[in-house]
């Protein structure tokens, strides 16, 4: 098995990584279920069937990118492990008990790793590697993580709990560190769905840290309340990483900000190759 296949009693499934969980094709899934010669017919039918799952299909639903037969590389329809639990349980077919069986396996690993943050750390890792990351790039990758995490507790004893103020703070911040939005980022290394860390050099990771380590620290100092005072604090963090990226681009004569990533670095394709 490699990153981005999975074998189900022959079938092949294809996954790949998105907010750092694996996402599994709805087609594939399907097949393997079923064994129908037209899955995206069946997907229909199954949609007609249980209007429940058709009225938020797009809610479970993600568009992302795998490796189609011909080898290239195509949006395709795709769940989490939690979407492919809803969709079998449209499905009347036999072969789906043994399929919950693989997919609660999968679950338990998940609640192991709750237990014990170490497995996850390590699972993380090994997804890495085998994506072809260095590991000097997946230390920082994995420590940066960590303090990620540790910001977002923060946040939360502040009264702060909605994934989209979570999203509006870090962007706050990464702009003040960067002096482009997440979204100018992502556009300057051709990304469109990807996550934007998963393609940032090792300075940017770096200056990415930074700047969410100095927030939560700020955050603690000014013992910032809610989401307004908690904005401020994120603004201040992110400009403790922009004066020291300035201050390196002035003293190296080069941009920190890259549209290098790792779909096009030459190196990262020669990993892939080899796989």
């Amino acid at each position: 098995m490699n990153a981005s296949i999975a074998i189900f009693r022959g079938k092949e499934i294809r996954k790949t990584i998105y907010n750092n969980e694996w996402w599994f094709s709805v087609s594939d899934v399907v097949e393997a279920l079923t064994d129908s010669s037209d899955p995206k017919q069946y997907i229909k039918k199954i949609k007609q069937r249980d209007p429940e799952l058709n009225s938020y299909w797009g809610t479970i639903c993600t568009s992302l990118e795998l490796i189609a037969p011909d080898g290239k590389r195509r949006k395709t329809n795709c769940v989490d492990t939690e979407g492919v639990f809803r969709i079998i349980q449209s499905i009347p077919s036999v072969k789906a008990e043994p399929f919950k069986r693989w997919l609660a396996r999968v679950g338990y690993e998940r609640v192991q790793e709750i237990e014990n943050p170490e497995r996850a750390t390590k699972r993380t890792r090994v997804i890495y590697k085998v994506k072809g990351y260095s590991d000097a790039w997946i230390e920082k990758r994995t420590r940066g993580i960590a303090i990620q995490e540790e910001l977002k507790d923060e946040w939360k004893q502040r009264d702060v709990t909605q994934e989209r103020d979570y999203a509006i703070l870090t962007s706050e911040i990464a702009e003040a560190a960067f002096g482009v939005t997440p979204a100018e980022h992502k556009k300057l290394k051709g990304l469109k769905q990807e996550n934007l860390r998963d393609h940032m050099t090792d300075l940017e990771l770096i200056f990415s840290m930074l700047g969410e380590a100095a927030t939560t620290e700020i955050t603690r100092a000014d013992d910032a309340q809610g989401f307004q005072e908690s904005k401020s604090a994120a603004r201040k963090g992110g400009e403790v990483a922009g004066k020291a990226r300035k201050d390196l681009e002035e003293k190296t004569g080069k941009k920190v900000v890259s549209s290098e990533n790792y779909l096009t670095e030459p190196e990262s394709k020669k990993r892939l190759q080899e796989r």
